[in-house]
């Protein structure tokens, strides 16, 4: 059976529950998703627990220390063919045209009008794969000092703007 590539599985979404009314809600966010991606690029010992690898992770040896649009979109690529009944890999295979997936999925970790959504997926796997890493960055305080120091740059600026545009 042959299914299209912008046909999105069930394991894509966390839990396996996609949201008729809010397709974003846990897209890309699964359990299986984030063990396959720590399986290839942190080691297979850090699926469940820190790594303890004797060599380097591939992580490691390309430099990487957050998570890409491309590599979630790579590892759901790999997940859904390891899922498939297909025996070879091939880019141009049409049983589970692979290619057409991995394009949907980053043509739309992409766009730049679902930016806020795809920065908050981001955070989210930065934590779940490099949690110490700067780019797992957790949410300011409302009431810290530096979220009240943002708040009045942003009145601030806000104000500056106003003006501008009366004068």
């Amino acid at each position: 059976m042959s299914v299209c590539g912008d046909q999105w599985p069930i394991f894509l979404y966390a839990h396996y529950v996609y949201n008729h009314d809010d397709p974003w809600s846990s897209l890309l966010r699964s359990r299986l998703l984030v063990c396959a991606y720590k399986h290839v690029f942190t080691s297979p010992s850090s699926v469940d627990r820190e790594p303890k690898a004797m060599w380097s992770s591939n992580a490691r040896l390309h430099g990487m220390n957050s998570v890409t649009m491309a590599s979630i979109a790579y590892i759901a690529t790999q997940v859904r063919f390891a899922l498939s009944s297909s025996s070879v890999f091939s880019r141009t295979d049409t049983t589970t045209d692979s290619e057409t997936f991995y394009h949907s999925l980053l043509n739309l970790l992409e766009d730049p009008e679902e930016s806020k959504e795809v920065d908050k997926l981001l955070t989210w796997w930065n934590r779940q794969v490099f949690p110490t890493s700067s780019t797992a960055k957790r949410p300011i305080s409302a009431n810290s000092a530096l979220s009240k120091i943002q708040q009045k740059r942003m009145a601030l600026r806000q104000a500056t703007n106003l003006h501008a545009v009366s004068s």
